[in-house]
């Protein structure tokens, strides 16, 4: 099977505000997404950033009310992956090979919103580079994370 070429080889690329009304109107988002409360914010298909959004649910509370660190981490990994699937011109998914988290402070399971930034560092031949970092509604950084992905081609990104 051969690999993808770097990102900015992308066939037939749409605008960055084409491609975020893309994600808005699908209906086809994840269920681990639709779980995590992810919303899309913004994108820049050319510097291979994604921002987003997630719901600090109750339901993702540890017995302090905060929310649990496993839930942080699907959060940074969803935005990582996200990001790697953008980079790509909507042709990869990014399945992660290892991650690190580093939780800076803690986020309250308030139903309020966390901002998550996902990032390619590096595209490799076979594998990707990212890091997220996910921040609460005050704008301090909450978590870190970085990952190493391998980029697998897929079926066109459908609405």
């Amino acid at each position: 099977m051969s690999r993808p070429g770097p990102p900015d080889t992308a066939p037939d690329r749409v605008s960055d505000e084409a491609l975020l009304a893309r994600f808005a109107s699908s209906a086809n988002a994840p269920p681990s997404s639709k779980l995590l409360g992810f919303r899309m914010t913004a994108l820049s298909q050319s510097e291979q950033w994604i921002e987003a959004h997630f719901v600090a649910s109750p339901a993702f509370a540890n017995p302090m009310g905060q929310v649990q660190g496993g839930y942080l981490t699907a959060m940074l990994d969803e935005v990582m992956s996200v990001a790697g699937l953008v980079a790509s011109g909507m042709t990869c998914v990014m399945p992660t090979l290892e991650m690190k988290t580093s939780f800076l402070r803690p986020a309250m399971a308030d139903g309020g919103a966390l901002r998550g930034v996902g990032r390619i560092l590096r595209w490799g031949k076979t594998i990707a580079f990212a890091e997220g970092e996910l921040f609460d509604p005050h704008g301090r950084l909450i978590a870190k994370a970085s990952a190493t992905a391998l980029p697998t081609p897929f079926a066109r990104f459908k609405t």
